[in-house]
């Protein structure tokens, strides 16, 4: 393993010559060899990985394969797999792994079997989902829980928002009658559109914070603490007081069980997890409550299976057939090499709508890094700049600038092989199949339009300059057997595998995010200053008069309420 920077060693020195030549090489002329697609193709836990289409040959995947040795990728899967501290900053491990370990697994720890701990936790998660499920969980007022709400941001709202709307189709019978609602915007916006909807006899919230600190989850949960207060206390429902509201109204998701016990939150509603899991790699454990409570715990479980199952391919394939290193590779040689710096996720299935939005966090607060380890100022781009929609509705947004706008793009193009097999009605299935069809048809032709440009279409003669396609875009295809909870758990497991080679070879840590805690610092100052009215002479001249504006906005704002209250 190298202990040089890594664009100091040899072979980054070798990619970079060779990455002069293949910049001369155009994508049509690597596919005259009919054999190329199926080569560059890579199959595990019912996905499918083509990477037929990155601007590489032969010569430079054996290349990069070398990076990787050199940059240690073998020795740091087994270091995180194994639960070293690979979270250097924080000096503790990351075992997100750990969370959809089988509960006849393993895993000793620093003396510590991590197992029986984290399956008594999905035990007693598994408990309250059927609490839920058989309608035995009830408001203060004896009535069933009906609409759940989970206050949480970041990586205790995007994970669960996004895997319990793919997997919606799972919802079990016994289900039906929960309603899931996610609220993650400080402002309030989210949130007030529930309340005035919801009926607080049959609402209960989840607070999900690994801290239990966070301003914008807190807040959040202080207003729906006040409206519940308000609505069956104060509005005299008969032997209702505040311990009862806050122990049938309240579950709390944590790694500070003191904090949890400080808010009010009874013992009996508290989850929790460990602060050697990170939060934007949480949802395989007790952050992923509104999950099982919309899918159930046996799919809930298939999901982790999946997940697993990827865990494992990462741990045993060759690095030449290890799809997580492989997709890594194609991260490191478009940014480092190609200087590619914009990557797009393109899901073709409505179903992961929120996946692009899921990856935007996972993969740039993860590896927008710009110090390695050992705090060196990195001499080369890290994390590109990541953004996506789902593909059919991209198609009539933003594929004008993938196609003919002057910023090179790298696509993830995503979708399911199999879809409405399970539709009953026989009529209604084929239109339904038809359509997926249709939707796979747009799929591939995009990532063959943006590989060949105006070879893949067969025209005589010059084409018009605004009519032009000059190809040579890179992506990557993603198939799904079928969108079902194991393959979505091996699918996300793919992405932050994938994260994490990248973070080796760059010498980044993926696991901390130092760059958001300063922001939160002078968000607080800045709020006391807002709050008393007073201060913020050390500020800039921009923000002081943003604040000013503030004042005299609530100002004058108290000045009409008198003079209205006058009247």
């Amino acid at each position: 393993m190298s202990h040089s920077p890594i664009d100091q060693t040899a072979a980054w020195d070798v990619l970079a010559g060779h990455a002069g030549e293949m910049r001369k090489r155009h994508l049509r002329e690597l596919f005259d060899d009919p054999q190329r697609g199926p080569a560059f193709t890579r199959k595990a836990a019912g996905l499918t990985l083509d990477i037929s289409k990155q601007r590489w040959s032969d010569e430079t995947l054996a290349l990069l394969l070398d990076l990787a040795r050199e940059a240690g990728v073998p020795e740091a899967i087994g270091a995180l797999l194994a639960g070293e501290r690979v979270n250097v900053s924080e000096d503790r491990p990351a075992l997100h792994t750990a969370l959809r370990l089988p509960s006849d697994a393993s895993l000793l720890v620093e003396g510590e079997d991590l197992v029986p701990g984290v399956h008594a936790t999905l035990a007693k998660l598994e408990a309250m989902v059927e609490r839920f499920h058989t309608r035995q969980w009830r408001g203060a007022t004896g009535h069933p829980i009906h609409d759940v709400v989970n206050l949480g941001v970041g990586g205790s709202d995007l994970g669960p928002l996004m895997v319990t709307h793919a997997l919606a189709d799972y919802r079990p019978a016994d289900a039906a009658h929960i309603d899931v609602h996610f609220a993650s915007t400080m402002d309030g916006s989210q949130l007030v559109d529930y309340l005035s909807r919801f009926n607080p006899e049959t609402t209960l919230f989840v607070i999900s914070s690994k801290s239990f600190t966070t301003i914008d989850t807190l807040s959040n949960a202080r207003t729906a603490r006040d409206w519940l207060l308000a609505r069956l206390v104060r509005d005299g429902n008969g032997g209702v007081d505040e311990a009862m509201v806050m122990r049938q109204h309240f579950i709390g998701v944590s790694a500070k069980p003191e904090k949890m016990d400080e808010w009010g939150i009874a013992e009996s509603n508290q989850l929790e997890f460990w602060e050697w899991v990170g939060g934007r790699y949480s949802l395989w454990g007790a952050i992923g409550l509104p999950i099982a409570l919309v899918v159930g715990m046996p799919h809930f479980r298939d999901f982790l299976a999946g997940a697993h199952a990827m865990d494992r391919h990462f741990a045993e394939a060759p690095l030449a057939d290890n799809m997580p290193v492989l997709l890594a590779l194609a991260g490191i040689w478009n940014v480092n090499f190609l200087d590619i710096r914009a990557h797009s996720i393109l899901p073709y299935d409505g179903r992961l709508e929120y996946f692009a939005a899921y990856l935007e966090q996972l993969e740039m607060e993860s590896n927008g890094k710009s110090a390695t380890h050992g705090g060196r100022e990195v001499n080369y781009s890290t994390c590109p700049v990541l953004w996506g929609q789902l593909g059919p509705n991209a198609q009539h947004a933003f594929y004008q600038l993938l196609h003919q706008g002057t910023q090179p793009v790298v696509c993830d193009f995503i979708a399911p092989l199999r879809r409405y097999d399970d539709v009953a009605e026989a009529e209604t299935r084929e239109h339904l199949k038809a359509q997926h069809r249709l939707t796979l048809a747009n799929c591939f032709a995009q990532s063959r339009l943006l590989m060949l440009g105006d070879d893949a279409i067969n025209e005589p003669g010059e084409r018009p300059g605004h009519k032009r396609y000059r190809g040579n875009q890179p992506s990557t295809t993603l198939l799904l057997d079928r969108l079902t909870p194991a393959t979505l758990g091996a699918l996300i497991a793919l992405y932050e595998h994938k994260v994490f080679v990248q973070a080796t070879i760059w010498g980044i840590n993926p696991f901390d995010q130092w760059g958001v805690e300063l922001g939160k610092q002078i968000a607080g100052e800045t709020g006391e200053i807002l709050e008393k009215r007073a201060g913020g002479e050390h500020m800039d001249s921009s923000t002081q008069a943003l604040v000013a504006a503030v004042w005299q906005a609530e100002a004058d704002d108290e000045s009409r309420d008198k003079r209205l209250g006058s009247r």
